[in-house]
């Protein structure tokens, strides 16, 4: 059974994390604990934070390792003595209900290069579920996975499900395959991608997906023409994952082609 997503309330600003475009920070929260907060106000906007938390949400229900993912409500007062003006705008503009990630001290960044490579059952796993949820983000430039304690987590989803940036005839482009996963950092280790297919289709349900959509606040859900409120806006995310699942998959067939290269 999913468990149901936690708020918790930012009461420290520590430190910014200058990496890629959205300046996400690591903050401390009311429970104690450390999270690398992503903002509500980052020029990405709100569909990023929508698809940080349905992708991650998902890679967690189908058994891999994604940092907890909680909501964090942000008063900008906290960041008051923090001289970048930038951030201090990033922080008046972010007022109210964020995503967090629980923040995993000491972990180092995956070195393809150098880094034990994950057995091949774990790269088809993580491969599949990248052509799943369309997440762009995961190459050599840019992979997007940590080493914390010897094992592999996945980071930084705010690239996935780019079907909602253009809502016109979405459910048709739900059996698109997904070109890009020739570019995947993990490809050339994915051996058993079939056997991945059978795993991971088994442990995601529609009911599943629903239940991590329906996690979408309706003050992230941005107006669009074709839906008629924002329970419709949500059901659409559900929609199209679902109708992505049914069997036969063309991201699958896309990947197993890809692969021919490595083979």
């Amino acid at each position: 059974m999913l468990r149901d997503l936690r708020t918790v309330t930012a009461t420290r600003y520590l430190t910014p994390l200058r990496e890629g475009g959205s300046l996400p920070a690591i903050v401390e929260a009311d429970d104690d604990g450390l999270y690398v907060l992503k903002f509500r106000g980052a020029g990405h906007g709100h569909k990023a934070l929508i698809a940080e938390l349905v992708a991650g949400e998902i890679g967690r229900a189908l058994g891999l390792l994604v940092p907890e993912i909680v909501f964090i409500q942000l008063d900008p007062a906290i960041g008051r003595s923090e001289p970048d003006w930038e951030i201090q705008n990033l922080l008046k503009v972010s007022n109210g209900l964020n995503l967090g990630l629980d923040y995993l001290p000491g972990s180092l960044a995956f070195d393809p290069i150098h880094a034990p490579p994950p057995d091949a059952r774990l790269a088809s796993e993580i491969v599949w579920f990248d052509a799943f949820v369309t997440n762009v983000d995961r190459t050599a430039r840019n992979n997007n996975m940590l080493i914390w304690h010897k094992r592999l987590w996945l980071i930084d989803h705010g690239a996935a499900l780019y079907f909602q940036y253009s809502w016109p005839d979405y459910l048709e482009r739900s059996r698109n395959p997904f070109p890009y996963i020739k570019d995947h950092v993990l490809l050339p280790l994915a051996k058993e991608l079939e056997q991945a297919d059978a795993t991971l289709s088994a442990r995601l349900s529609p009911e599943i997906i629903e239940h991590i959509v329906s996690w979408i606040p309706d003050e992230w859900l941005e107006e669009e023409e074709i839906f008629a409120d924002r329970a419709e806006h949500r059901a659409a995310y559900a929609a199209y994952l679902t109708q992505r699942l049914a069997a036969p998959r063309p991201f699958l067939e896309e990947a197993l082609h890809a692969r021919v290269q490595f083979v």
